[in-house]
């Protein structure tokens, strides 16, 4: 089997025409049969992308060669050969769907400060009072956290604004956002600056550096990602590899994510169930979903119409 190598990318830049961006983007990623998705805005782009090491440097390359992609960090993990199924490059209003309204904020302007794995490191193993603010969705986080951090209930990244009650106590408070890569986390700690947060840091390049740097250390589990992995971790077969994720039926640890079999599942779509489990309940979420599957229930009927009133 080809070996293939994963990159994972953003950058908020002021993009002058998206649409010539992501038509260039498209023909060259195209042309070296990379498969991925990525999103272009006005306020740049953000993009994950699998192909050969020799093709994924082509890319890199030509994006570099662009000044105000010069600088772009570009995270590598090793690939599998089918983590995406096809190319996808699309045009968005943003890279991450916060849809914030009048509380946006332009991460050039206003972000949190960069913290680096070696630095939270450091602090982790010392003596300063900080807290870490999870802000992936609830479902990223059921299969991996760092220890002793904050984890909002978010189950999309429009929830956001939601979640502000549940941060109150970290008011005057020394706080460190994280997710996946770094991106999320741009405007998600600029909005709790503008909303009042003084003292607030972004871990810088995400919680995948911060894994690749000190596995098994003091993020536990395994990290969600979004391609056909679905999780991924360094070391895992080292005794010192904790599984944090439960079982959503019997409450057992397990890192395996199913998708609900009722196709039409508005309760825990996407959920941790263990191998026994998926036997035992046919891959159901909840015994609702096993019930409206046994009933034949699809969206837009009656039933469906009344629960949306």
């Amino acid at each position: 089997m080809t070996p293939t190598t994963i990159i994972l990318f953003y950058k908020y830049t002021h993009v002058v025409d998206p649409q010539s961006w992501a038509d260039a983007a498209r023909n060259l990623a195209q042309q070296l049969h990379l498969k991925g998705r990525l999103l272009v805005a006005h306020e740049g782009v953000n993009g994950t992308f699998e192909g050969t090491p020799d093709e994924v440097e082509v890319f890199v390359k030509w994006m570099q060669e662009q000044p105000q992609f010069a600088d772009v960090d570009f995270k590598r993990s090793e690939g599998t050969g089918d983590a995406f199924p096809k190319l996808a490059v699309k045009v968005r209003n943003e890279i991450v769907g916060w849809r914030l309204g009048e509380d946006d904020v332009n991460p050039q302007e206003m972000t949190g400060k960069y913290i680096t794995a070696e630095e939270l490191h450091e602090w982790i193993h010392s003596d300063k009072e900080f807290y870490i603010v999870d802000m992936r969705n609830d479902y990223e986080h059921a299969v991996g956290f760092f220890k002793n951090s904050v984890l909002p209930p978010l189950q999309n990244s429009r929830d956001l604004p939601s979640i502000l009650p549940q941060l109150e106590h970290l008011r005057g408070k020394t706080i460190v956002t994280v997710c996946t890569g770094g991106v999320r986390c741009e405007k998600a700690s600029g909005f709790l600056i503008k909303k009042g947060f003084a003292d607030v840091y972004q871990l810088y390049n995400g919680i995948v550096t911060y894994m690749e740097k000190y596995p098994n250390e003091d993020f536990l589990g395994q990290l969600y990602v979004f391609d056909g992995r679905i999780t991924m971790g360094f070391n895992i077969a080292d005794p010192a590899h904790v599984v944090v994720g439960k079982c959503g039926w019997c409450g057992n640890a397990t890192e395996n994510y199913i998708d609900c079999a009722y196709l039409h599942c508005r309760e825990k779509r996407h959920f941790l169930c263990c191998e026994s489990c998926v036997a035992k309940e046919g891959g159901f979420c909840t015994e609702i979903c096993r019930g409206k599957h046994e009933r034949g229930e699809v969206p837009g009927g009656q039933e469906d119409q009344l629960q949306r009133l």
